[in-house]
């Protein structure tokens, strides 16, 4: 299974298809797929009549939270090119690369820390691992990051790394670094020293 990913708010219900509307309620399970992670975003009627009364009979069922649907502002030409830690966390997650899973655990603290993000739930993958699920209030995205369990004496090296990406943006996967994944012009979360969490191991 995939170690960590985005799930994208749906804009209409899973089950009837119908669309949701500002500020409507819906309901989020996310559920293990058999090479990721799955979201169900669903209106109030299919949850209560169709999943409610089996939650706990579902496959793969993880968790669930009750959300309200935002609808999108029209993109505008400064929110396109900005570029900051929000956006390179969801670098990390796409590019997938268990040698930077570190950053990408240290920055969602960071970016859950300035309330950009929110813990919704935790869960143990099948190694035992704890997962931390995000969620973006604004967009609805939903983000699975293991927790690596960092000790203090890792912080350091790691909090180097995430201000080089800060200040230089993701190399390719050749080694050279792109000049548009810079986030330095508008770092909107500086790097710092993030404590990790004590784990209950």
């Amino acid at each position: 299974m995939q170690d960590w990913n985005i799930q994208s708010r749906s804009h209409e219900c899973h089950e009837c298809a119908g669309a949701f509307v500002d500020k409507q309620s819906y309901r989020t399970l996310l559920l293990h797929g058999d090479e990721e992670m799955l979201r169900r975003d669903l209106c109030a009627n299919c949850w209560n009549e169709k999943f409610r009364p089996r939650i706990k009979q579902l496959t793969g069922f993880v968790s669930s939270w009750q959300g309200t649907y935002e609808a999108p502002p029209p993109p505008t030409q400064d929110a396109i090119q900005k570029d900051n830690a929000e956006s390179l966390l969801r670098k990390l997650v796409e590019r997938n690369d268990p040698d930077l899973l570190d950053a990408s655990y240290i920055l969602a603290v960071m970016l859950e820390r300035k309330r950009i993000i929110k813990v919704k739930d935790e869960f143990r993958d099948e190694t035992g691992r704890r997962v931390h699920v995000y969620e973006h209030p604004k967009t609805g995205d939903v983000f699975t990051i293991p927790d690596p369990n960092l000790h203090l004496s890792q912080l350091a090296e790691v909090q180097a790394l995430v201000s080089q990406l800060m200040e230089h943006g993701l190399p390719d996967p050749a080694g050279a670094e792109s000049p548009n994944e810079s986030a330095a012009d508008n770092p909107e979360v500086e790097a710092q020293a993030v404590a990790p969490a004590e784990s209950d191991d």
